[in-house]
């Protein structure tokens, strides 16, 4: 059904060299969609694009994009329906998580994962809606995480920067309502990839907050085919969000204190981060 539904539509995947991005445009092409890679690393983006092309009658390019430049965001957007035909879905997927006390954090990051996280979504969303309008369908989907559902000691820009994202998508949803354009959220949670390599969690915890990069990319597919405001990913951690959510503050501190929650990132592997911070710092360059 899911293939029905997707089959020839045109897909535009921020962030999609790597991790969710990558796992992302694998899955819409196995559907039948054509999709345009838009990442940082130009590079890696054209190697990725090579990659799954390699796959029987899959169609998918790799292009240049800087989400923090809205000419760069735009010129991405104008070069996939050049390549590939009219836009139909745009995945804002790209993403930093830096970790470590907000208090250490040099004031250039704390603005970059602002203007990647947050701004970047909210200038792929215009544009997006944009074109969404004069043919009177698309969706948008926003990539949130269920850090932006929760507080989390460690990654406090992150956890803020994605408590808005999934403000402003329930936003953009209510406005776009009836439109024929359809916006939805996808929060995961803990994936395995670079990202969230070295998070110190318990065992049981990682059993049941843990996914691939794929479980995610399925969940995508599924905004796309059901007209839904948020997905959780796994979806068994919705319950337990809202259940969180109604207990008074001492509670939640009492229960991530004797769980060992309460210091998943900011006791981080320094050892296993450090590969990720070293590429953040050469991205920024």
């Amino acid at each position: 059904m899911a293939r029905q539904q997707i089959a020839g539509k045109v897909v535009a995947i921020t962030g999609g060299a790597r991790g969710i991005g990558k796992a992302t445009a694998e899955e819409f092409l196995a559907n039948g969609a054509t999709v345009a890679i838009g990442d940082l690393d130009v590079e890696l983006a054209e190697k990725t694009a090579v990659e799954l092309a390699a796959r029987p009658g899959a169609r998918v390019i790799g292009l240049p994009l800087d989400v923090t430049d809205r000419a760069s965001f735009a010129n991405f957007l104008d070069e996939a329906e050049s390549q590939l035909g009219g836009l139909d879905v745009l995945v804002n997927n790209a993403g930093i998580m830096p970790t470590g006390l907000f208090t250490d954090e040099a004031d250039a990051m704390t603005d970059r994962m602002i203007d990647i996280n947050l701004r970047g979504v909210l200038t792929g969303s215009k544009l997006a809606c944009r074109r969404f309008a004069r043919k009177g369908s698309g969706t948008i989907v926003n990539i949130a995480s269920l850090a932006g559902m929760t507080a989390e000691a460690g990654i406090a820009t992150y956890c803020g920067t994605k408590h808005a994202v999934v403000g402003f998508t329930e936003a953009l949803r209510r406005e776009q309502h009836g439109s024929g354009v359809n916006v939805t959220a996808v929060l995961p949670g803990i994936v395995r990839t670079e990202l969230s390599a070295g998070a110190n969690l318990p065992g049981w915890a990682e059993n049941l907050t843990t996914v691939d990069p794929e479980d995610v990319a399925r969940t995508v597919v599924t905004a796309v085919t059901r007209n839904k405001g948020r997905l959780t990913v796994p979806a068994s951690l919705t319950a337990t969000i809202k259940i969180m959510s109604l207990l008074p503050e001492r509670a939640r501190y009492g229960f991530a204190r004797v769980t060992k929650l309460d210091h998943a990132f900011s006791d981080a592997d320094l050892a296993q981060r450090a590969k990720y911070h070293h590429r953040l710092a050469g991205d920024a360059k």
